[in-house]
């Protein structure tokens, strides 16, 4: 989910980020008040009751999601509400009447808050008028504060995925048993294109910005959700009974799913002009380093030209890294790259050597991972498109 979002900080150990599709919103916000000349400053306020009436459903599902023992990790915050990550499987909601549970706090918090904020403003300005159209605009904030609200809690109920009716839709038609090959879970995959396209189109034809923004984001956070996955939730949900959510389909890819198999070592003892023609003939860029088979360290072929540039040629054990972490073949990828994100984010060698015992079996690295998770991706797809033909006949 970090794809094209930012870092707001965190709060009691939940990371939580905001989607760049919401800081667009922001500069929209602003050309959208002085278009109507009312000033930026309302356009920012504007925004801010977007990002109030998002944080207020998001606290009631954290509360939620605390109170049934959920291990959320991090929010990223979207115009449409929040897209959770969780610490496993385990930890997400796993059954069809907790889905249904987490799926209706956040309309439901939404419908209080603004239903709460409308009698606020009708006992102590009752001048205001609440129903006349143009319900989200900046010229007329307390009417937004409510309908921003109301809206949000409506648009939430649409059976979009990843919105709540979509979790809701979901569960009630996937039960165990119920496959997303069967032309039931096939009907639920083309449901939120089309009401996206739909609000899209729509918001073209009635000229409304703010419809054409909300379609925009249903595609959005489908398509991050999914990337948070990392592989297609019906590798999971084919099996009856599995886990509706699709981090268990995630947590299912090994290590040794994706590691590379045919690389090349260097020997800690061997000169970097020797590496650095052996380096030469592979497509590696980071090279794990032995000492009588045992893995001592590693490095890459940039370390390598650095070190002969600035210092000459000397030995790889020199100039290789010895801070770095390993895995073993039958790990969690999901949660190897939890624990040791550090390393592959670019600190160190950025190589995860996969060991067992202490022979190295392979490695993975930022460059050869995601053309793994793409072939794997593929080959899933295949097999799904066999099983909808066979299930077709």
């Amino acid at each position: 989910m970090r794809g094209w979002s930012f870092p707001m900080g965190s709060m009691f150990g939940v990371e939580l980020r905001i989607h760049t599709f919401f800081v667009l919103l922001f500069a929209f916000s602003i050309s959208y008040a002085t278009y109507i000349n009312v000033g930026t400053g309302r356009g920012v306020a504007l925004w801010c009751l977007l990002l109030l009436a998002v944080a207020v459903r998001e606290i009631a599902r954290a509360i939620a999601a605390a109170w049934y023992g959920l291990d959320v990790r991090a929010i990223v915050f979207m115009p449409t509400g929040g897209l959770y990550t969780y610490g496993g499987a385990g930890a997400a909601p796993g059954s069809p009447a907790m889905e249904r549970r987490m799926a209706l706090v956040g309309p439901a918090a939404s419908f209080l808050f603004g239903g709460l904020m409308a009698g606020v403003i009708l006992t102590f300005a009752p001048s205001v008028d609440l129903v006349s159209l143009r319900w989200i605009s900046p010229d007329h904030l307390l009417k937004t504060l409510v309908w921003v609200n109301l809206l949000l809690g409506a648009i939430n109920l649409l059976p979009a995925w990843p919105l709540d009716g979509g979790r809701l839709f979901r569960s009630e038609f996937l039960q165990p048993g119920t496959t997303m090959s069967s032309r039931t879970g096939r009907l639920l995959m083309l449901l939120s294109p089309a009401i996206a396209l739909g609000l899209i189109l729509a918001g073209m034809i009635a000229t409304s910005m703010w419809m054409i923004c909300i379609g925009i984001t249903i595609l959005l956070a489908a398509q991050l959700e999914h990337q948070s996955f990392l592989i297609d939730g019906p590798a999971v949900a084919n099996v009856p009974g599995a886990p509706l959510s699709a981090q268990a389909a995630a947590e299912a890819v090994t290590m040794r799913d994706v590691m590379l198999t045919d690389f090349t070592t260097l020997s800690a003892s061997a000169t970097l002009e020797d590496a650095m023609r052996l380096a030469g003939h592979t497509l590696q860029d980071v090279y794990p380093v032995v000492r009588g088979g045992n893995l001592v360290g590693a490095v890459s072929r940039q370390n390598i030209v650095d070190a002969l540039e600035t210092s000459g040629n000397s030995y790889v054990q020199g100039v290789m890294t010895r801070s770095f972490q390993t895995a073993a073949p039958g790990d969690s990828l999901v949660l190897t790259l939890r624990r040791i994100m550090g390393t592959l984010a670019g600190q160190g060698a950025q190589l995860v050597p996969i060991v067992e015992g202490e022979r190295i079996v392979g490695i993975i690295t930022p460059q050869n991972l995601q053309r793994s998770m793409t072939l794997l991706n593929q080959t899933r797809r295949m097999k799904l498109a066999s099983i909808m033909t066979d299930e077709d006949r």
